[in-house]
C-alpha cells in the first residue's frame, strides 16, 4: 500500500457457501490428451462469470492440489446459495483459465450455458451445462455435450501460454508469440473459418500452416476481449511488454506499442486489465501488471490510457501520462479494473485504488480487511497475550467463583468458535478430525450447535491433563491454533468477484465466496481512518467551534485505544459474556474490576495460582512484564487526560464532546422498505453477516467509553473533576451508555446467536405456525433451525420482516445501507416510531421469535429489557406506556412456560415454572394491561376473553388468573395454576361490582375452589385438597369433590388418611360415610384397598363399633356371595379373608354392650351391591344397620350367630387348604358331612370344634362316637396304611368347658398344620382320645371295639388298654370302674377271641386282689369291695372248653383253662375266707 491508504472497508462472508457439497461430472480421456505437459499452476486461481438480468454469478476455482478438477458454483443474489456444486473431472491438468458464457445456440433452454476450458497440453472444451441445481448425481458426461479440440495440433507451434474465450470463440496465445481462434461449436472441426490465426500480414501466408514469421515475437501472457463501441477487441500482451489490439470482426491488427521503456533482464509482463470509464467512453483504462523476477514479492501495476476513436476504421491512441503502483509486501494474488477503480488482492488485504486521469500522481488507496484476520482476533491468534489476558481477566472478574472459571473460559472460546463467519463447517470437521473425532457426512451433517459443543468440549476435556483453569486454557489455544491453520488452508483467497453492473465487489476463496461492504462512520474513527472522512463526521458536531471538539474527540479516542489495549481483546469478550450467562453473575460486576485491574493489577492471589503450572520463574517474570506494562500505562493516561483537560480548558467541554460522540454510537434512524415478505437469500445472509460486524464494533465501542468514563470517576481526584461533573457522568452520560450498550448487544446477539432446534414433537406445530405451502425457501426452515449459521436475524429477517431482495450482489455501500436499514428497524421500527429505544419494539420481536420456537432468545431478549425497566435505567419507563410493558411481562411468561416443557427436569423446570408464575402476576397488575394483553395474536397464548376492555382492575384480574390457571394446567403444571386459582378467588368479591360477571358468588368461588381441588389433588396434596372442600361454598360441587376425593384416595392407595385422624371432618363426617358406603356398594369385591374395610375403619376410628362390625360383616357376605363364584381359583384366600371380617366383627362387638350386640343381616340377595350405573339410592337405602324397612325382612345376627358362622368358615377354609369343596347354607344345623369331610381330611381339631359348637346331649356322643371310629380305622394297617407324620394345625377353638367356646383367632393363609404332636395315627388317635373322653367316657370302648372289628388280632396300645385299667388293679377293687372299665376291655377280648388277653387280664386283677398289704386287706372285706364279671368269666370258660372240643388250639386252650381254674379256685378259697372273717366279725 501507499502511504495514503486507509482502511474502508471489511470482507462479509456469504453464509452458506461454505458447506457446498459437489457433484463430479468426468470427461473421458481421448487420443489427443498429452500426459507430458507441466501444469501452470503455481497456486489456487479463481474468478467469476455474470450472465442474465438478474444475474446468475458462476464462480470457477482450479486448485494447485487438483489441477484437473474445475470447480463451479452458481448463486443468485435474490436466492439461498445453493447446496450443491459442480466438479468436472479432466482427463489432465487444467490451464488457470475458464470461461461460462450464455448457451446461445438453438434448443439451449435445456442446457443454457456454455464452459471453455484447456488443459496445459492445448485441448480446449466447449461444454454444455444445464443448471447446477439439476445435478443430483456423479455422472460422466456424454459426447454430445462437449467438443474438444487440440489447439497445439502442430508440432511447430509453441505451446500455450494464454487464453480466453467469449461465446463460441477461443482464442489462444502461445509462446512463440502467435494467437489462434477456435470457432468451437459453430463449425466444424473440418470447415473453413474453423481455426484462424491473427497475424500482422494479413494478406499473406494462410489461415492454418504457416510455419514461419518475418520477425521474432515474445510469448503471449495475457489475452483480453472486451467490448467498445460494439465493437469486440482483442488485446493481447506479451511479456516484453508489446501490446496488440485486434479487431476480431476481421481479424485485422489496430493498435500495437511497446510499454516497456528501457526493458530489463528480470522484469516481465504477466497481465493486463481492460475497464471502461462510464463519463468517458472513448476512454479505455488499461492496468498492467509488470513483475520484476530479481526481487521476490515486488510488482508494478502501471495505468494507461486508450483513445478510441470510430470511424472508416478504429483507430486507437495512447495517453503518454501513465501512472505506477508498487507492491512491496505480500503476494499478490489477482488484479481487476472497474470503472475509475483498480482493485487489488493480496495476502494480506484487498486494496482499493481510486483512478482520476487529469493529474499523474498517486491517488488514495483504501484499504479493505480481509475475514482472515477477524478469525485470528475472535480466536485470539493476533496476539501472544490476548488469550493469557483472558485467563487473568477471568480471575479478576469471577473471583468469587473460582470453579467458574473454567467453564466461562471454555463458554468464551465456543461462543467466538462457532460464530458467523468464524465457524467453518469443514474446517472443524478436519480439525476434530486431527483430535481423533471422525464423522460421517450425515453424523456431521445431523449435529446441532448443542451437538457441536459438546463434541468440541469432549476434545477439550480429553486434552486437559489437570483440571485447572490454565491447562484448559492450553487445550483451547492449541485447539484454536489447529482451528485457524486449518482455516486459512481451506479458505485462502482464490481471486475477486466484480460485478461491473453494481461495483459489487467480492473474494472467492477455496471454500467460500464473500462480498465486501463499506466501513461505517463510527467504524472509520475506531480503525483510525478519519482523516480521510473527517468533513463528513465532523459535520455532524452542531457546535461553532466544531475544530476544537474536532481534536479534543481524536484525543479522547487516542485515551480509549489506550484502554483498549491494556485490557486487550479480553475485555469485550468477557464483558458480553456476564451479558450473556446472567443471572449467574452480573455484568454491572464486571466494570468495577476490570476498573480495579487497571488500577491496580492482578493480585498477588491470582499470580500464585500459575506458579504450579507456568514455574516460579515464568509466572515471576509474566507478573514484573505485566506491572511494567501498567504502570506506564497508568502515567500514560494521566498525562493523556490532564493534557485532554488542557486543550478543553475543563472538564465539562470533554463531557460535551463523550456526549456528543455517544450520539454517533446511537442506532441512527433510516428510511427503509422492508416491509414485503422476506427469503433466505443471498442478500439477506450478507446483511445479517455485515450488522453482525458493524454491532461488534458499535458494542465494543461503547463499552470503551464506559470503562474509559469510570476511570475518569475513579480517579476525578487526581485529574481535577468536580463532583458536579462526576455526577453528570454517573447521572446522563453512563446510563446513556447503557442504553447504547443495549440496543448494540441486543442486535449483536440477533445476529450471532444461533437459531434453536425445533424438538421432534413440536414439528406439526411449527409446520402449521409457519403456515408453510409451496415455498421452497420456507420448508428448509426446519433444516436451519439449530445450525450455527442460521442465526434469530434470519428468524426476524424472514418471519416478519421482509429483507433485502436484491437481483445483483449488493457493492460496498448498498451493504453499508442495508445494515442501516435493517438495525434502524430493529430499534426504530419505523421512522417516525416514539423514542422509546428498542423495549417497545422488543415484544413484537419476541413475538415474531415466540412464533418460531426460539424460546430462549426470547427469554434472554424480554428478561433484559424487563431488568432495564425495573432498574429504570432506560429514557422513558414502560410502565405507563400503555400497557407494553404488561404485553412484555406476559411473553415472557408464555415462554417461561414453553421452555419448562422442552425436556427440563428438577431445579430447572421448577425455577422456570415460578418465573412464569411471577411475570404473569406482575403482568396483570400493570395498568392498561386488559387493553395491551387482548390485542395479542392467537400465538401469543392468548384466548380473547369477550368483554369490553373497560373493566375493574380485580374483574381483570379474575379473568386474566383464570387464563393463566388454564394455561399452567394444559402444561400439567398444576401447582402454578393452583396458585393462579387461589389468586382469582381473592378477587372474587371485588369484582362482583363490576356488572361483568354473570354468575353468583358462589358458582364463581365453587367452581374456583373445586379447581383447587383439583390441582392439589393431583399433586398428592390430600390435606390441601380436603381443605378445598371445606372451603368450598357450592354444596353442589362440594359434593362432587368430595366424591373425586374418595374415589382417587381409592385409585391410589391413600384411603388411610380418612382414618388416621389427620382430616378434620368439620360437619362433613355424615357426607364421607355416605360417600364411602356409596363407594363401596359398587366396588368390586376384589377391589384394593375393600371400601367395607375403609368403612369399618372409618367407623372404629369414631367408636362406632356397630356400624364398624355391620360394615365388615357385609364386606364378609360380598364374598361369601361372590367371590368364590367369580374366582375360585382364590377360594382360599377369599375363605382366610372371610375369616378375618368375621372375626373383626365378632371383637366389635365384645365392645358393646350385651343388650345392643347385634348387627342386621344382610339380604340374602346382594348382587346389586355390585358396581352400577343406576342413579344413587337414597341416604335411607344406603345406610347399614339404621333400621329402614327393606323389600324383604331381615334377621339380627348377635355374637353367637357370628361365632357360629366363624367356625362354619373356618371348615370350609380348611377343606379348601385339603383341595376339598364344601360350603354350608345356614349357620344354625350344619349337617354330619362336614365331619366326615374333616376327618376324611385329617383336620381332627376343626371336625371336634364343629361337634362340640353345633351338639348337645347324646347327639354329641355320637358324633364323637362316629369320629372316634372312622379315627380308629386309619390306625388299623390293613384299612388305612400309616401315612407317616401327621399334619398339625394350629387350634382354632379351643373349649373351657363342654358348653363355652372361646374364639382365639382365625387361621392363617397356607397348607394344613400337624394335627398332633405324635407321627403317627395312634398318637393322633390317643392325643384325641385323652383329650375328649371326658365328653363321652365311653370312647375307649368305641376305640376299642372299632380295632378289634377291623382286625381281631390287632395289638391294642399300651395307651389304650391303660384308659380301660382307670382303677389300678393293685387297688384291689376287682374289675368295677367306669363305663371304660376293665370289664369292658374283659369282654371286647372274649368277643373278638383274645382269650390270651382275657385270661391275663383277669389273672392281673385276681392275683391283685390276692396280694393286697395287710393293711389294705380291711378294705377288701367290707362289703361290695370287689367286683368280678363273673358272667365273663363263665362266658370265658365255656369258649375255653369249647375250642378244646373243636381242636383249636387244643394245647394253648388247656393251659388257658388250667390257669383260669386255678385263680379262680384261689380267689373263690379267699372270697370264703374273707366272708367267714365278716361272719364270724358280725357274730
Amino acid at each position: 500500500m501507499g502511504s495514503g491508504s486507509c482502511i474502508a472497508g471489511m470482507e462479509v462472508p456469504i453464509t452458506g457457501s461454505d458447506s457446498v457439497k459437489f457433484v463430479q461430472l468426468s470427461l473421458p480421456c481421448s487420443t489427443s490428451t498429452s500426459t507430458s505437459a507441466a501444469t501452470h499452476l503455481t497456486r489456487d486461481v479463481a474468478s467469476c462469470s455474470i450472465i442474465g438480468n438478474p444475474p446468475s454469478y458462476f464462480t470457477w476455482k482450479i486448485c494447485r492440489s487438483q489441477p484437473n478438477v474445475l470447480e463451479i458454483m452458481e448463486f443468485c443474489g435474490h436466492k439461498e446459495f445453493p447446496k450443491i456444486g459442480l466438479q468436472i473431472v479432466f482427463p489432465e491438468a487444467l490451464f488457470p483459465f475458464a470461461v461460462i458464457c450464455k448457451n446461445e445456440m438453438t434448443f439451449s433452454s435445456v442446457k443454457p450455458y456454455l464452459l471453455h476450458a484447456m488443459t496445459v497440453s492445448g485441448v480446449a472444451y466447449l461444454i454444455k451445462l444445464e443448471k447446477t441445481s439439476n445435478y443430483v448425481s456423479s455422472s460422466h458426461l456424454q459426447s454430445d455435450d462437449f467438443v474438444e479440440f487440440n489447439t497445439l495440433s502442430h508440432p511447430n507451434q509453441g505451446s500455450a501460454t494464454a487464453v480466453t474465450g467469449m461465446a463460441e470463440l477461443m482464442v489462444v496465445g502461445r509462446s512463440d508469440g502467435s494467437v489462434g481462434c477456435f470457432q468451437l461449436g459453430i463449425l466444424d472441426q473440418r470447415a473453413p473459418g474453423f481455426v484462424q490465426e491473427l497475424r500482422d500480414d494479413a494478406g499473406l501466408g494462410r489461415l492454418w500452416g504457416v510455419l514461419s514469421r518475418g520477425r521474432s515475437i515474445a510469448a503471449v501472457h495475457d489475452l483480453v476481449i472486451s467490448e467498445f463501441h460494439q465493437k469486440k477487441l482483442l488485446f493481447v500482451l506479451h511479456s516484453d511488454g508489446s501490446l496488440r489490439v485486434w479487431d476480431l470482426s476481421n481479424r485485422s491488427r489496430i493498435f500495437s506499442h511497446s510499454l516497456s521503456v528501457s526493458p530489463s533482464a528480470g522484469s516481465t509482463f504477466v497481465k493486463i486489465c481492460v475497464g471502461s470509464d462510464h463519463n468517458n467512453p472513448d476512454v479505455i483504462p488499461l492496468a498492467v501488471l509488470q513483475k520484476d523476477d530479481s526481487e521476490v514479492g515486488t510488482a508494478v501495476i502501471s495505468l494507461y490510457s486508450l483513445y478510441i476513436s470510430i470511424g472508416d476504421r478504429i483507430k486507437l491512441l495512447l495517453d503518454p501520462l501513465t501512472k505506477s503502483i508498487s507492491l512491496e509486501e505480500g503476494d499478490l494474488i489477482d488484479v481487476k479494473l472497474t470503472p475509475n477503480k483498480l482493485w487489488i488482492l493480496r495476502e494480506n488485504g484487498l486494496v482499493l485504488k481510486e483512478l482520476f486521469y487529469q493529474n499523474s500522481k498517486e491517488e488514495l488507496s483504501y484499504f479493505y480487511s480481509l475475514q482472515d484476520a477477524f478469525v485470528s482476533e475472535q480466536l485470539f491468534q493476533g496476539s501472544e497475550n490476548s488469550s493469557d489476558d483472558l485467563l487473568w481477566l477471568s480471575h479478576t472478574v469471577l473471583s468469587s467463583s473460582k470453579d467458574q472459571i473454567s467453564p466461562f473460559v471454555s463458554s468464551v472460546y465456543l461462543r467466538r468458535l462457532l460464530l458467523p463467519g468464524v465457524y467453518h463447517r469443514n474446517v472443524l470437521r478436519v480439525t476434530l478430525r486431527d483430535f481423533s473425532k471422525h464423522f460421517t457426512d450425515s453424523e456431521f451433517d445431523s449435529l446441532t450447535v448443542d451437538g457441536l459443543k459438546n463434541e468440541i468440549l469432549s476434545v477439550i476435556q480429553h486434552e486437559v491433563g489437570a483440571d485447572s483453569p490454565i491447562s484448559v486454557l492450553q487445550s483451547w489455544k492449541t485447539f484454536c491454533t489447529c482451528y485457524f491453520s486449518n482455516w486459512c488452508r481451506a479458505n485462502v483467497a482464490c481471486g475477486l468477484l466484480i460485478d461491473s453492473a453494481t461495483q459489487a465487489v467480492g473474494v472467492i476463496r477455496k471454500s467460500s465466496v464473500s462480498m465486501c461492504r463499506s466501513l461505517e462512520d463510527i467504524e472509520l474513527l475506531v480503525f483510525g481512518s478519519s482523516d480521510e472522512h473527517g468533513n463528513i463526521i465532523r459535520s455532524r458536531f452542531d457546535s461553532s467551534d466544531s475544530d476544537l471538539e474536532w481534536e479534543i474527540l481524536l484525543e479522547i479516542l487516542q485515551c480509549v485505544n489506550n484502554l483498549s489495549q491494556q485490557l486487550s481483546k479480553a475485555a469485550p469478550a468477557i464483558f458480553y459474556e456476564s451479558l450473556i450467562r446472567t443471572p449467574n453473575f452480573s455484568s454491572e460486576e464486571v466494570i468495577p474490576r476490570l476498573l480495579k485491574n487497571l488500577e491496580s493489577g492482578y493480585s498477588s492471589s491470582v499470580a500464585a495460582l500459575h506458579i504450579p503450572e507456568l514455574g516460579t520463574d515464568v509466572a515471576l517474570d509474566k507478573e514484573i512484564s505485566y506491572h511494567k506494562r501498567l504502570r506506564k500505562f497508568s502515567v500514560d493516561m494521566f498525562l493523556s487526560l490532564h493534557n485532554l483537560c488542557s486543550r478543553a480548558t475543563r472538564w465539562g467541554s470533554v463531557l460535551h464532546v463523550i456526549e456528543s460522540y455517544l450520539k454517533f454510537l446511537v442506532p441512527q434512524k433510516y428510511e427503509h422498505n422492508l416491509d414485503s415478505e422476506g427469503l433466505f437469500a443471498v442478500s439477506t445472509a450478507l446483511t445479517v453477516q455485515a450488522t453482525s460486524q458493524v454491532a461488534k464494533v458499535m458494542f465494543e465501542s461503547a463499552l470503551d467509553v464506559h470503562l474509559l468514563l469510570s476511570y475518569m470517576v475513579n480517579s476525578s481526584s487526581q485529574i481535577g473533576m468536580s463532583e458536579d461533573e462526576v455526577s453528570r457522568v454517573k447521572l446522563e452520560l453512563v446510563p446513556m451508555i447503557q442504553e447504547v450498550l443495549t440496543d448494540w448487544h441486543i442486535i449483536y446477539f440477533f445476529c450471532t446467536t444461533p437459531s434453536e432446534s425445533p424438538l421432534l414433537e413440536d414439528f406439526s406445530s411449527q409446520l402449521s405456525s409457519l403456515q408453510l405451502d409451496g415455498n421452497v425457501d420456507r420448508r428448509s426452515w426446519n433444516e436451519k433451525l439449530g445450525k450455527s449459521e442460521f442465526t434469530l436475524a434470519f428468524i426476524l429477517l424472514l418471519g416478519g420482516h421482509g429483507g433485502p431482495s436484491l437481483g445483483h450482489l449488493p457493492d460496498p455501500s448498498s451493504l453499508s445501507k442495508s445494515v442501516q436499514e435493517f438495525v434502524s428497524w430493529i430499534i426504530w421500527v419505523r421512522t417516525g416510531a416514539e423514542p422509546s429505544v428498542f423495549f417497545t419494539h422488543s415484544i413484537g420481536l419476541a413475538l415474531t421469535l415466540l412464533r418460531h420456537g426460539q424460546y430462549d432468545a426470547v427469554e434472554y431478549v424480554l428478561s433484559l429489557v424487563d431488568s432495564y425497566s425495573r432498574k429504570e435505567k432506560i429514557c422513558q419507563s414502560l410502565q405507563s406506556d400503555g400497557g407494553e410493558w404488561s404485553t412484555l411481562l406476559h411473553l415472557l411468561g408464555c415462554c417461561f412456560i414453553a421452555q419448562s416443557q422442552r425436556g427440563l427436569h428438577g431445579t430447572m423446570k421448577e425455577r422456570k415454572t415460578s418465573e412464569a408464575m411471577r411475570c404473569f402476576f406482575r403482568a396483570a397488575s400493570v395498568e392498561g394491561a386488559a387493553k395491551a394483553l387482548q390485542s395479542l395474536p392467537n400465538e401469543a397464548g392468548w384466548i380473547h376473553l369477550g368483554f369490553s376492555q373497560q373493566v375493574t382492575p380485580a374483574a381483570w384480574k379474575l379473568h386474566y388468573y383464570q387464563w393463566a390457571m388454564q394455561i399452567f394446567e394444559q402444561h400439567n403444571m398444576r401447582e402454578a395454576a393452583c396458585q393462579f386459582a387461589l389468586g382469582a378467588l381473592e378477587q372474587v368479591d371485588e369484582a362482583l361490582g363490576s356488572g361483568v360477571l354473570d354468575e353468583s358468588a358462589t358458582v364463581v368461588k365453587g367452581r374456583l375452589w373445586a379447581n383447587v381441588f383439583k390441582f392439589t389433588l393431583d399433586l398428592n396434596y390430600y390435606y390441601d385438597a380436603y381443605c378445598a372442600i371445606i372451603s368450598n361454598p357450592d354444596e353442589e360441587s362440594k359434593t362432587i369433590c368430595l366424591r373425586r376425593f374418595i374415589i382417587v384416595l381409592y385409585e391410589r392407595g391413600a384411603v388411610k388418611i380418612l382414618c388416621n385422624g389427620q382430616l378434620p371432618f368439620i360437619g362433613l363426617s355424615e357426607k364421607v360415610e355416605r360417600e364411602l358406603a356409596w363407594k363401596a356398594e359398587r366396588s368390586d369385591v376384589s377391589a384394593k384397598p375393600n371400601p367395607f374395610k375403609l368403612l369399618y375403619a372409618f367407623a372404629m376410628q369414631r367408636h362406632n363399633w356397630r356400624s364398624a362390625a355391620s360394615y365388615i360383616y357385609l364386606y364378609s357376605a360380598q364374598l361369601r356371595i361372590h367371590g368364590a363364584m367369580r374366582d375360585p381359583q382364590r377360594r382360599s384366600f377369599i375363605l382366610q379373608e372371610r375369616l378375618n371380617g368375621l372375626s373383626a366383627a365378632i371383637n366389635a362387638l365384645q365392645l358393646v354392650h350385651p343388650a345392643y350386640a347385634w348387627i342386621d343381616s344382610p339380604l340374602e340377595d346382594t348382587s346389586n351391591m355390585y358396581p352400577s350405573k343406576k342413579a344413587r339410592i337414597t341416604m335411607e337405602e344406603q345406610s347399614p344397620g339404621n333400621g329402614a324397612q327393606s323389600q324383604r325382612r331381615r334377621s339380627y345376627l348377635d355374637v353367637e350367630k357370628l361365632e357360629n358362622e366363624f367356625i362354619l368358615t373356618s371348615a370350609e377354609y380348611l377343606l379348601s387348604l385339603a383341595n376339598v369343596t364344601w360350603t354350608f347354607a345356614r349357620i344354625e344345623a350344619p349337617s354330619t358331612d362336614v365331619i366326615d369331610l374333616l376327618v376324611e381330611s385329617s383336620l381332627y381339631d376343626m371336625a371336634f370344634t364343629v361337634i362340640l359348637k353345633f351338639w348337645k346331649g347324646s347327639a354329641l356322643k355320637r358324633e364323637l362316637e362316629r369320629v372316634f371310629a372312622a379315627i380308629s380305622v386309619k390306625c388299623c394297617p390293613k384299612k388305612a396304611p400309616s401315612v407317616g407324620n401327621g399334619q398339625k394345625m394350629q387350634t382354632l377353638l379351643l373349649t373351657s368347658s363342654q358348653n363355652e367356646i372361646v374364639v382365639h383367632e382365625s387361621p392363617n393363609v397356607g397348607p394344613p398344620a400337624q394335627e398332633s404332636k405324635g407321627s403317627s395315627h395312634w398318637e393322633t388317635l390317643e392325643l384325641y382320645l385323652e383329650k375328649y373322653k371326658k365328653f363321652h367316657a365311653k370312647l375307649p370302648i368305641i376305640v376299642a371295639d372299632t380295632l378289634l372289628a377291623a382286625d381281631p388280632q390287632i395289638e391294642l396300645p399300651l395307651w389304650l388298654v391303660q384308659m380301660f385299667k382307670d382303677v389300678p388293679a393293685k387297688s384291689g377293687g376287682g374289675m368295677a370302674g367306669s363305663e371304660s372299665n376293665p370289664a369292658s376291655l374283659f369282654r371286647l377280648y372274649i368277643d373278638f377271641g383274645r382269650y390270651t388277653e382275657a385270661t391275663n387280664l383277669l389273672l392281673e386283677y385276681i392275683e391283685s386282689f390276692a396280694s393286697l398289704r395287710p393293711a389294705d386287706i380291711i378294705r377288701r372285706k367290707k362289703p361290695f369291695a370287689v367286683w368280678f364279671p363273673y358272667s365273663l368269666i363263665e362266658r370265658l370258660w365255656c369258649q375255653l372248653q369249647l375250642s378244646i372240643k373243636l381242636g383249636h388250639m387244643v394245647d394253648q386252650s388247656e393251659k388257658l383253662k388250667k390257669l383260669l381254674q386255678g385263680a379262680l379256685m384261689n380267689h373263690l378259697h379267699q372270697l370264703k375266707v374273707d366272708s367267714d372273717d365278716v361272719m364270724s366279725a358280725v357274730a
